[in-house]
């Protein structure tokens, strides 16, 4: 685990290093957007079509989407009881409560997980995003950033529109495929894999681009204490309580906890400017839980591995 989170953490440094440096006049937001986009429309979709087609899905993928999505709600409903408490402005409670619920499980839960465990926790990383914590961000999460925010679109899109996206309709496909017993050629499985193998480097690149200590501010640290305790501590406690209730096998349980116990997610900043909620203060939430979970993703992997 150490091993893999050096290496994890030297790609993330280039994207640090080309925001502070700036080649070509490339800034970190705009090379970052550009980049994503790539991974999301592109290289995404492929890698899903490639694990998804052979994955073993059954019954064990409906426990990963129980497990994500009631640690996730589980995650949401402490923050917003510690914002009732605390009365924190709305703006920066929905922020908070987006930052301490979904966890960044693709952007650095696949390099990790793929790195640690092997390239069969590919699949579990890909069946929590795409049949959980995505399904679950752009309906419930979406609702819960309008109530906060304030949505300026002049038109607005219907919660289920999410689906529409390549790596959902890759999803599909793939999962039409794979419970019709189709086997792909050669050739199409070649370009996969070397598709697929882009999506890792790109993703810690970009969520380097992502992290700015310029967004660390004191007098942020009452909103990031909770979220760091819920993120590190309480979530990844709750999800490993739960997942002792599924039946499937150990090594897939101690993935799927370490995946829920990742740091914030990089999106949430682009929900956080669309319906004008406190950004600063969510990137704040992710380069402090991104910093901090290269001590706590270790610590988690090892409880996991002595447990299972």
């Amino acid at each position: 685990m150490n091993s893999t989170l050096i290496q994890m953490a030297l790609l993330m440094t280039g994207g640090v290093a080309w925001r502070i440096i700036e080649p070509a006049g490339l800034g970190a937001e705009q090379t970052r957007k550009v980049l994503t986009t790539v991974v999301y429309y592109f290289f995404l979709p492929a890698m899903v079509l490639e694990v998804l087609w052979t994955a073993d899905i059954g019954l064990h993928s409906l426990q990963y989407t129980v497990l994500a999505v009631v640690s996730i709600l589980f995650a949401m409903l402490c923050f917003w009881v510690i914002g009732l408490v605390f009365k924190f402005e709305h703006r920066c409670l929905g922020a908070m409560m987006l930052a301490a619920a979904f966890p960044n499980v693709t952007y650095l839960g696949l390099p990790v997980l793929e790195q640690t465990f092997g390239s069969w926790a590919r699949s579990v990383v890909i069946q929590i995003d795409l049949f959980a914590t995505s399904p679950l961000l752009f309906t419930l999460g979406i609702a819960m950033v309008r109530h906060y925010g304030k949505d300026t679109s002049e038109v607005r899109q219907p919660l289920w529109s999410f689906l529409n996206v390549p790596p959902f309709w890759a999803a599909g496909l793939a999962v039409l495929l794979n419970l019709n017993g189709l086997v792909a050629p050669i050739w199409l499985t070649g370009t996969l894999k070397l598709l697929s193998a882009a999506v890792v480097p790109l993703m810690l690149f970009s969520l380097g681009l992502a992290l700015s200590w310029q967004a660390v501010k004191v007098r942020s640290i009452p909103y990031i204490i909770p979220v760091v305790a819920i993120k590190m501590i309480l979530m990844p406690l709750f999800a490993l309580f739960l997942v002792d209730h599924l039946s499937i096998d150990n090594n897939y349980k101690a993935a799927a906890v370490l995946d829920l116990a990742m740091p914030s997610m990089v999106l949430g900043i682009v929900l956080c400017d669309r319906y004008q909620l406190d950004s600063s203060l969510y990137a704040m939430a992710v380069t402090v839980t991104t910093a901090l979970s290269l001590l706590a993703l270790p610590f988690w992997y090892q409880v996991l591995i002595t447990r299972f």
